[in-house]
């Protein structure tokens, strides 16, 4: 099946020949309306000068009728001087007086004849055929006695000169066309110009984008449509730079917790492996069977705990935690963290000191809270040696305020706003320091946190400790 090309209509041309048709459209209807008001104006002039002559040929011949003769050869030079003809006719329409040859009444139609009988004036702006004379401006004056119709005046005027007036004011009009033809051709082809290299502007930005370059700017303005298409594409492009900077950090931070995942489990694996393969063949003397089970024990453990943090994180995103929140006394809880690290702070040889009143009480989830404490407390023996980790409690307006502050290495100031990212490890972990890493447990943390309706913020400074500061909202 043979497909037939598309033909383009470029929009440069159609802009073009958009202008160029309204104005001609726009020049011709003027010019036909100017033509025919001067038309009217041109024969109404002449019927008015007709109907002046011919009431004032009545009016002469009313006051002396005794000199009717001398009246009519009087008026009969004067108008012949101006071209004009006029016939007077009495009421069965006999004609008696003519002026110079002209129409005569037999041109008249049974109705101008009714017109003229009840004393109404007839006026005809042009004639070309009624009276056989050429084109002509005739009007007839009806000539009352008493209210009684006695006859009347017809006046004519042939039209040349009136013709030939209009034909030059049609010619000048011409003219001013053809100019201002000339002048519009010129500035649609400049305003169409103008358009169509905004709009070419936004289309080659358009093809950059499509290429992935996000950095793209047009210029752009309030003026008009195409300004404020400029405006939205800026836009656009902001928030599209700033989803594929999110994306390429997300798919980085993937990367790197993947490699670190595959890192940190293939560690226990090969350790737990070998243990069984020793235990197995009997490489393992009975004395270090203990040992060994242990180990294998603890490496199980720690593989768990990294899958159960990446469940819990994805519980949390998907809302499928539910909490059972209860009222619980903070000193209780920070004694039982107290205790479940003493041996990790003893290795690191820290202090874990716990400070909160009795009376104080936090609404929240149990399990969750022993959670969130736990995963930060573990931070702050990880990043202290030799130092001390503060449990402290506290009450705030309508809140408790829970507090975790150790005197370890700190945190760097760039790094702060980082360490609740999902995937993130901080700098200092990717290095053969002794110190570990972040991993999920933060991010972790601060979902927990927030599913309570709380706040947590990090206070910290390099080589002076860091302190977590968590508040839980009293429940209305």
């Amino acid at each position: 099946m043979i497909r037939l090309k598309q033909m383009k209509f470029k929009y440069f041309y159609q802009q073009f020949f958009s202008y160029i048709s309204i104005i001609i459209i726009a020049f011709l209807v003027l010019s036909i309306l100017f033509t025919h008001y001067v038309e009217d104006l041109v024969y109404q002039n002449k019927a008015d000068e007709l109907i002046s002559y011919g009431k004032a040929m009545i009016k002469d011949i009313k006051r002396t009728p005794e000199a009717q003769n001398q009246v009519i050869n009087q008026y009969s030079n004067v108008l012949a001087s101006r071209n004009m003809s006029f016939s007077i006719f009495n009421s069965s329409g006999v004609l008696y007086a003519v002026g110079r040859p002209g129409p005569t009444i037999r041109g008249l139609t049974d109705s101008d004849w009714n017109q003229i009988t009840k004393g109404k004036t007839v006026v005809v702006k042009s004639d070309y055929t009624r009276f056989g004379l050429g084109g002509v401006t005739f009007v007839v004056l009806p000539y009352l006695e008493n209210g009684k119709f006695e006859g009347g005046i017809l006046l004519t005027s042939p039209i040349s000169g009136s013709s030939v007036m209009i034909h030059q004011i049609n010619q000048i009009l011409i003219y001013m066309i053809f100019i201002a033809l000339g002048v519009s051709i010129l500035l649609s082809w400049i305003l169409s110009r103008i358009h169509v290299k905004r709009i070419k502007r936004l289309r080659e930005a358009t093809s950059l984008v499509s290429a992935g370059n996000y950095h793209v700017k047009v210029k752009s303005s309030n003026f008009d449509e195409i300004g404020e298409l400029a405006n939205d594409f800026n836009l656009m492009v902001d928030k599209l730079n700033t989803q594929m900077e999110e994306i390429n950090s997300l798919e980085s931070r993937r990367r790197q917790f993947m490699s670190d995942v595959s890192h940190e489990m293939r560690t226990p694996l090969t350790t737990i492996s070998g243990v069984i393969e020793g235990l197995k063949n009997g490489m393992i003397s009975e004395e270090d069977k203990a040992r060994g089970i242990n180990l294998v024990s603890h490496e199980a453990k720690r593989l768990i705990r990294l899958v159960n943090e990446n469940l819990d994180y994805d519980k949390i995103r998907s809302n499928q935690i539910q909490l059972f929140r209860e009222d619980i006394q903070v000193l209780e809880v920070l004694e039982i963290i107290q205790d479940q690290l003493l041996l990790q702070a003893d290795e690191k040889n820290d202090q874990i000191i716990v400070d909160a009143p009795p009376e104080l009480i936090v609404n929240a989830d149990y399990d969750r809270l022993i959670q969130i404490l736990i995963n930060i407390a573990k931070n702050s023996i990880q990043f202290t040696s030799n130092g001390t980790i503060c449990l402290r409690g506290r009450r705030g307006e309508k809140e408790t305020i829970i507090e975790i502050e150790d005197t370890g290495i700190g945190i760097d100031p760039t790094e702060v706003k980082k360490i609740w990212r999902r995937f993130y490890k901080a700098d200092i972990s990717r290095t053969s320091n002794p110190y570990g890493e972040f991993g999920l447990g933060l991010s972790i943390v601060k979902s927990l946190v927030l599913l309570h309706n709380g706040e947590i913020d990090v206070f910290s400074e390099k080589g002076k400790g860091t302190k977590f500061v968590i508040r839980f909202k009293d429940q209305q």
